[in-house]
């Protein structure tokens, strides 16, 4: 394909004519994200996949230079001078294109010279993101795996003694002084976290799920109304829904139980201090070209589906970003870990992704599903 784009691009950077309509046609029907920008570093041509993945539109781009998008100490403009001081061609990787109209976060760029037209860069761009979720999934999903066993050796070893432990402190309140009663209660209540603890362990077990149907619509609108009526009850939302969108293939209360715990998220973000106008917006679309492999198969599997849960907190540290589904990492200091980590486990099993974008002011999590197909529907 880099063959095909150099050549076109060539033939697009001559005097015009046939060619140059010719290559015009070539760059617009190509998947990958193409731009070719002049010696003064102004558009001279972005293909259809360019505009998308810029959300901004050719027409524009005709009109301005890469730092009327871009400001001059992004890295991006130190690629572009490389490959004009080598006349070679230079990728670079994990570049973050950050301006008020544009936010793109590990990309991939290839610049190449046009020997035809000094001065003149082809730029190719990819996004790797979606691979390395799709990357990090794997690993989560390895480490939830790692504990559920942790979870089953805790549930044989520490449930009866800490059922012993509970009774006896109930014993204890009823037969000692009120001092002691607190005491005994406060062995209780720690009895009891303990034990929630593990129940919320558990639910790492490998088990088989049972799948339908399931129009994620109510399934939206039944978690919004849960909020609304007890931890969000102050909080605005808003709801950008794909009316046209067909069921997915999913457990209906796996489904409830992830969704749920990412608006507790992001209700609980929304309400951090200095955010005066709390808001968290649900948003349904159709997104074509995701898929994956199914694992230990050789076929792959369609994700057309998406759905998103933002807020306008003030983001996740940077820190923890990479390892924010890894068991047992959290930013709260009374979380246990075990949140995210168990909604990566429920979206993996049913063969999806999940995807996060955290910066101040704006935390998106999105979820990539399968949708019911024809064999699922025989069944």
């Amino acid at each position: 394909m880099s063959a095909v784009i150099t050549k076109a691009s060539r033939l697009l950077a001559g005097r015009g004519g046939r060619a140059t309509t010719d290559a015009a046609v070539i760059l617009s029907a190509l998947p990958v994200p193409v731009v070719l920008l002049d010696a003064d570093n102004r558009f001279r041509h972005a293909n259809h996949a360019a505009e998308q993945f810029l959300g901004i539109s050719a027409a524009w781009l005709a009109q301005h230079r890469l730092s009327d998008l871009l400001p001059p100490d992004n890295p991006l403009f130190l690629l572009i001078e490389q490959v004009r001081n080598t006349e070679a061609t230079i990728a670079d990787h994990d570049l973050n294109l950050d301006s008020p109209r544009l936010h793109k976060r590990g990309i991939t760029v290839q610049g190449s010279p046009l020997p035809e037209e000094p001065g003149s860069i082809l730029l190719v761009m990819q996004d790797a993101s979606t691979a390395r979720a799709l990357d990090r999934q794997l690993a989560f999903r390895g480490a939830a795996r790692s504990v559920s066993g942790m979870a089953a050796i805790l549930a044989h070893e520490v449930k009866n003694p800490l059922s012993g432990i509970r009774g006896a402190a109930q014993l204890l309140e009823s037969s000692v002084g009120p001092a002691d009663r607190e005491l005994a209660e406060l062995i209780r209540d720690e009895a009891d976290r303990i034990r929630e603890l593990v129940d919320r362990m558990e639910a790492f077990g490998e088990k088989p799920i049972a799948r339908t149907a399931v129009n994620i619509h109510r399934v939206l609108e039944h978690v919004r109304k849960l909020a609304q009526s007890g931890f969000a009850a102050h909080i605005r939302f808003q709801e950008h829904y794909d009316p046209s969108l067909p069921p997915v293939w999913a457990n209906r209360d796996q489904l409830v139980q992830v969704v749920l715990n990412l608006v507790k998220n992001a209700a609980e973000a929304a309400t951090q201090e200095g955010i005066h106008h709390p808001e968290i917006i649900l948003a349904t679309g159709f997104q074509h070209g995701m898929r994956v492999a199914i694992p230990g198969s050789t076929e792959r599997m369609d994700l057309p589906l998406f759905v998103a849960v933002r807020d306008n907190g003030n983001g996740i540290p940077e820190d923890i970003r990479p390892h924010l589904f890894e068991p047992f990492v959290s930013s709260k200091s009374n979380g246990s870990g075990l949140g995210l980590s168990l909604v990566a486990k429920i979206i993996g099993d049913h063969g999806g992704l999940i995807e996060v974008d955290s910066r101040p002011g704006r935390t998106e999590f999105r979820l990539h599903l399968p949708v019911v197909s024809e064999k699922d529907a025989d069944q």
